[in-house]
């Protein structure tokens, strides 16, 4: 499709397959995000090329594939002629890939570590353990590291998640094929595990594993393994594959900070060719903090509304579409009332929140005040700093500097305590 960059080609139309009836076109995805990511991008052009192919009462369907990719016969032969993929054995995303990989605080060690294997697999960090909660990038990076080593002549790779490793293994016993169960995962030069914590209590699997990790590591093969939780928290876990899994380097992968995430929405919104307002961009940013996932699909169903709807993505907008994601952040308080409540705590006039005073007196108030509306309303910073008469980055200073007094003064943090309590009544 020449109207479609190469990279992008790559990366949304050559991992489709689709099956075309004469009335109908039903395209098969990988997942389901994938798929909400290509109806939002490239929904509207795929069907008007389907009715120019088929006719006007062509119906585009979308499903996702249960045997994604390369497993599919025609796309594995598609990746052997191109042979990008012709020694992986499992499903590496080609959209995920270290240049794409927004970097900050919370995950810039992960990143310099998948790094750092992916140019001396077997020889640096071995195994390399990421772990942390959902959506927070652990399987950007390790197919990051998979696409790197692609480049590398004659790397063979095998990826599983740890549900499927099990379900092979339950497989082969049941097939009585065990030995070419092992033969195909001690055979690789870079095993990725995505999602060990699935194999805790369930003792064959964990018995397979370990011997499979032991004749790797003998002969100097990466082995890279994400997983929920640390290695210590893992319950149900044999405690020789515990203490292999600490051989190596454990690294625990952190909730974006608020300046990546309004970088990973600046970077997806580019990805998909929008334009997207500042203060919806903070909104999106300031209230959902935990899962980068969550974060991306908040921006694909923003952009699927407004394709499919005409509106321009506004606070507005914004605020109805995803009014079921935001939900549970809504707290019945106003930026009045925290004005109003900080104030008489500190004993000065509330129309001091919002002067030019900066005396401590009034100046440190009134940076509490601005850091309890950014944790008790839904109002992105922009909005809290017209309310102060501030921009926003005063007010992710006063953000800063409360959080960063709490964390290193006890003192402060109990009494920012009785205060937090205070507002919410």
């Amino acid at each position: 499709m020449d109207e479609v960059p190469a990279s992008r080609f790559d990366a949304w139309v050559r991992p489709l397959t689709a099956l075309c009836d004469g009335h109908g076109l039903t395209i098969k995805v990988p997942n389901r995000f994938f798929l909400d990511g290509l109806k939002a991008s490239y929904g509207k052009r795929i069907g008007e090329l389907a009715k120019s192919l088929v006719g006007d009462e062509c119906v585009v369907l979308y499903e996702v594939d249960a045997n994604p990719p390369p497993e599919n016969e025609t796309a594995q032969s598609e990746l052997k002629e191109s042979g990008t993929q012709s020694n992986v054995d499992g499903y590496i995303d080609p959209r995920f890939t270290f240049e794409n990989f927004v970097v900050g605080s919370g995950n810039e060690f992960c990143h310099a570590a998948s790094r750092a294997v992916a140019d001396k697999p077997g020889e640096i960090y071995n195994p390399l353990y990421l772990y942390g909660g959902v959506g927070l990038g652990k399987t950007h990076l390790i197919n990051a590291v998979a696409n790197e080593l692609l480049q590398k002549d004659h790397t063979r790779i095998a990826y599983r998640t740890g549900e499927r490793f099990t379900n092979e293994l339950i497989q082969a016993i049941r097939n009585g094929s065990t030995d070419a169960f092992r033969n195909q995962y001690r055979q690789v030069d870079v095993l990725i595990i995505d999602d060990i914590q699935f194999i805790a209590g369930k003792d064959r699997t964990q018995e397979e594993f370990f011997h499979t990790f032991n004749a790797l590591y003998e002969v100097k093969k990466q082995i890279i393994l994400t997983s929920d939780r640390s290695p210590r928290d893992l319950t149900n876990l044999m405690e020789r594959l515990r203490s292999r899994f600490n051989w190596g380097l454990v690294a625990d992968i952190q909730p974006p900070d608020l300046e990546t995430r309004l970088a990973i929405l600046s970077s997806k919104a580019e990805l998909a060719g929008i334009q997207l307002d500042k203060d919806v961009a903070h909104l999106l940013a300031s209230r959902i903090t935990n899962n980068v996932r969550e974060l991306e699909g908040a921006l694909t169903r923003l952009t699927a509304h407004a394709t499919l709807t005409g509106r321009m993505i506004d606070i507005a907008f914004a605020r109805h579409v995803l009014r079921d994601l935001l939900h549970e952040e809504v707290r019945a308080i106003s930026i009045e009332d925290i004005q109003k409540k900080v104030a008489s705590y500190f004993n000065i006039n509330v129309r001091e929140m919002s002067s030019t005073k900066r005396s401590r007196t009034v100046a440190f108030p009134r940076q509490i005040a601005m850091y309890a509306c950014k944790e008790l309303t839904t109002r992105s910073l922009p909005e809290i700093g017209a309310s102060f008469n501030k921009d926003h980055t005063t007010i992710l200073y006063a953000v800063r500097k409360v959080d960063k007094m709490r964390q290193e003064d006890e003192d402060f943090d109990e009494e920012m305590g009785r205060i937090m309590r205070l507002l919410k009544q």
